[in-house]
């Protein structure tokens, strides 16, 4: 199955007979056999005719909808999940403090260790960087990581790792496009509009993810609650921010697929132009379909299928008594 991402502004999406087709000024764009889409991604003025958005309703087909950016503003989603029971022991927990530590503290942990094993694999090919005095930081960030009782503290925990791991981060770009640190809103250059666009992209993701299962996506554990913020799918791509964002940004610039000409000032920020905006695209969705050994059941995954898995594992750990079994994934 694929994802369908529309970018030509001005297009609209149409539904006819048994195909999905985009056109633009009466002229076909593309058309799709209806049944090999399996998700639609839209980027600014794109217009869904009212057949074309029943038959994604009706398909169980997720559209979400973005700015020309990259900023998700909404989604079309089928009816929510009947499972009920889920979200009441997902409310239940969030009351438990006890719980929410445990499990705030789980996702950072996994975040940290993830970052470690991006650095260390920069390492190992590149001996002339030396970040063994940041290794043990990180290390130090894990260790009072057990000791704290707040979930504030955590956060705090998760930010200092953050910053020791982004400065790294910042020496591992071996051409010519400079990054000296994390910013968000607006990405202040092509770097951080690299991973400010796949950081959406999963929490998009991982947010249908968690729908389909019936979770509440506003209830999370690490994330405070926040009028409108998908919490529980911001808690759970934390710990795949570094293997699956950060790396594909390091792939993407230090091999020179996208280069500095491909990105532009536009309201105050960086983005990508659109050519590159589609290169972007394709290497996301070949790496968020390459195949890799998931060490828990042994069995052949993608990153799209360890979403579904963390997502399962951790409604098996609200509904089974068993409070504190959710493991994070591992980047090996």
């Amino acid at each position: 199955m694929a994802t369908l991402y529309l970018l030509e502004q001005g297009a609209k999406l149409l539904k006819e007979s048994k195909r999905l087709v985009v056109e633009k000024e009466d002229k076909i764009l593309l058309e799709i056999p209806d049944f090999k889409i399996d998700r639609v991604f839209i980027f600014g003025n794109i217009q869904i005719t009212t057949q074309a958005m029943k038959f994604l309703l009706e398909s169980g087909i997720e559209t979400s909808f973005f700015s020309v950016f990259g900023k998700l503003i909404g989604k079309l989603s089928p009816v929510e999940s009947k499972n009920v029971y889920l979200r009441i022991n997902q409310y239940e927990k969030h009351k438990d403090e006890n719980f929410k530590l445990s499990i705030a503290r789980v996702f950072i942990e996994g975040k940290i260790k993830n970052m470690k094993t991006v650095l260390q694999k920069y390492v190992r090919n590149h001996t002339e960087i030396d970040f063994s005095e940041s290794f043990l930081w990180l290390d130090n960030c894990l260790a009072e990581l057990q000791r704290k009782t707040q979930v504030s503290t955590i956060v705090g925990i998760e930010g200092r790792a953050s910053a020791i791991y982004f400065e790294c981060f910042a020496k591992m770009f071996r051409k010519e496009l400079a990054f000296t640190g994390r910013v968000r809103r607006p990405p202040s250059d092509p770097i951080n509009s690299l991973l400010s666009l796949g950081y959406s992209l999963i929490t998009n993701e991982m947010l249908s993810v968690l729908s389909g299962i019936g979770f509440d996506v506003y209830i999370g554990y690490l994330h405070s609650l926040e009028y409108g913020r998908p919490s529980l799918a911001l808690d759970l791509i934390e710990e795949f921010r570094q293997p699956i964002v950060d790396r594909l940004t390091l792939e993407l610039i230090n091999k020179e697929i996208l280069k500095e000409e491909d990105f532009e000032q536009k309201e105050g920020g960086v983005y990508l132009k659109d050519e590159p905006r589609r290169i972007y695209f394709r290497q996301y969705e070949r790496r968020m379909q390459t195949e890799f050994l998931n060490l828990e059941t042994g069995e052949r995954t993608t990153y799209r299928k360890m979403f579904l898995h963390q997502a399962q594992k951790l409604a098996r750990t609200l509904t089974e008594g068993l409070p504190y079994t959710y493991t994070p994934f591992q980047l090996r």
